[in-house]
């Protein structure tokens, strides 16, 4: 049994937990770790009830992304900014697609098709201050089998979005 949980990432000169729009979760959530310029990873040891990320990046005024890891095979992301809204991705489709079975929505009702998430992060990456390329985002997120661990696949796409590891 692997890793379920969430990772909510976002910037902010206060601790992220501190906006309101994470009220009702805020004592289940754990600092991870700070990144490069301010950005902080939050985990959420369940399933995500965490609220609107669009209503935190209001808040925050700056963009917010939460990975939903699951069985640590697959990951479903929710990204969200003040200005260009919110889209959802998928790293690892295959598992995705076993983990929502045959009777429910598939990976293409509930998620961009790779090319469209690699566009829109680039462009939520950009509202972030961050310039990155399409092409290494658009790796990951073409990944139907992963050799890393869902975890590793998250933490690999947020440095293609420019969110720098602080030990690097």
């Amino acid at each position: 049994m692997g890793f379920w949980g969430c990772y909510l990432v976002g910037r902010s000169g206060e601790p992220l937990i501190g906006h309101p729009a994470l009220r009702e979760s805020r004592g289940l959530l754990t600092l991870r770790e700070y990144r490069a310029d301010g950005w902080q990873v939050w985990s959420h040891p369940t399933q995500p009830s965490l609220g609107s990320m669009t209503a935190l990046a209001e808040a925050a005024r700056a963009p917010v992304l939460l990975g939903f890891v699951m069985d640590s095979a697959c990951v479903a992301v929710e990204a969200a900014a003040p200005y260009s809204g919110s889209w959802y991705a998928c790293l690892g489709r295959a598992p995705m697609a076993a983990h929502l079975g045959r009777e429910g929505p598939t990976t293409d009702d509930l998620f961009l098709p790779p090319e469209d998430a690699a566009a829109r992060a680039v462009g939520w990456a950009a509202e972030s201050g961050r310039g990155v390329l399409e092409g290494p985002l658009l790796e990951l997120l073409r990944i139907e089998e992963p050799e890393l661990s869902a975890e590793e696949l998250f933490f690999a796409f947020l440095d293609r979005l420019g969110i720098e590891s602080l030990s690097d």
